[in-house]
């Protein structure tokens, strides 16, 4: 116990201890399948649990350092302690939470910068004025394959309707019933940030008839699955498949990352290229899928991260096999 004590006089452990802590006593909180506005108040009371067992923990550690330094003034030992942490907790609270939670799910107002703009997701909760309560199941299936909103208009292609257009009709209505079970949420849709030479939602029409369909190389039968995921339902060319200037797909270059430019973030090839992951083993590729561990050790981070917690470690094994063994076939064209 004396050398417990006197190894926590040192900054970092305490700052390590009181982390974990804080972690470990507010999982429950990420564990909760509650509706956004109950998670959030769940989520902040174990918080408030984490920093009292924090608290705690240097109340005893102090009185314990105290006796081991002859130091009588134990209250000042206990603020000392207790203001190495204190920020590392105010910023969980502000931040963490707030990254957690940041507002009712699938209503919306999600910001996609993109080289055109900032793009805003829509509230797609069964919501009868602000939501897609009142869509038909045709009305969904035709926005989702073909971009077309119920009203006729076009939609851009920040909802990637050009990988949802291979989408069987089945799994699309499969989509529409889950969303369906959703309870609604009452939040206008946010207006889009576009840079001054984007055209209206109009130019969409003629750049679909340029542009579409949006068609890949044939695969071989073993490995039709896994295409189908990556491809259509998982969409991962949105983001990893280079784009033409008028920001078309070019399937030609599938998946072969996109480079840094000054007006958007890099994107990795995941191919199986040099630049790509000819270097991962099938199984660093399917368990990265799983838990986001690369074979460095190191974790996805940004937006994959969120990529593999929603999706891909929910899949089965066998469809996460079925990716791994799609990418690890594509070689490509950029090489």
């Amino acid at each position: 116990m004396k050398n417990l004590a006197l190894l926590y006089r040192k900054p970092p452990l305490r700052g390590c201890l009181a982390a974990a802590l804080v972690l470990v006593t507010s999982m429950p909180a990420y564990a909760t399948d509650a509706d956004p506005s109950v998670n959030f108040i769940t989520g902040n009371l174990w918080l408030l649990i984490a920093t009292a067992m924090v608290f705690l923990m240097h109340l005893g550690f102090a009185t314990l350092e105290a006796g081991l330094t002859q130091e009588k003034n134990t209250v000042n030992i206990l603020f000392k302690n207790v203001c190495i942490i204190a920020i590392g907790i105010l910023s969980y609270a502000l931040i963490g939470f707030n990254l957690m939670y940041p507002g009712p799910e699938f209503a919306g107002g999600h910001a996609l910068e993109t080289p055109f703009g900032v793009f805003y997701t829509p509230n797609i909760t069964p919501d009868l004025e602000t939501g897609i309560g009142n869509w038909s199941d045709a009305e969904f299936v035709s926005a989702l394959r073909e971009g077309i909103a119920p009203d006729g208009s076009h939609y851009y292609p920040s909802f990637p309707y050009p990988s949802y257009a291979g989408m069987t009709e089945e799994d699309a209505l499969a989509i529409k019933f889950w969303l369906d079970t959703l309870a609604p949420v009452s939040q206008s849709n946010r207006n889009n940030e576009l840079k001054w030479f984007v055209p209206g939602r109009w130019a969409m029409g003629p750049w679909k008839w340029l542009f579409s369909p949006w068609q890949y190389p044939d695969t071989s039968a073993d490995l039709q699955r896994g295409a189908y995921l990556v491809r259509h339902l998982g969409h991962c060319g949105e983001c990893h498949t280079p784009r033409n200037v008028f920001g078309a797909l070019r399937t030609g270059a599938e998946l072969a990352g996109r480079a840094k430019t000054e007006n958007s973030k890099g994107v990795p090839a995941i191919t199986n290229s040099q630049k790509g992951i000819t270097n991962w083993e099938f199984s660093d590729l399917s368990f990265f899928l799983e838990i986001g561990m690369m074979p460095d050790g190191d974790f996805a981070g940004s937006g994959m991260a969120a990529v593999i917690d929603d999706n891909t470690s929910k899949l089965t094994p066998t469809d996460r096999e079925a990716i791994a063994a799609y990418l690890m076939s594509i070689r490509s064209r950029a090489d």
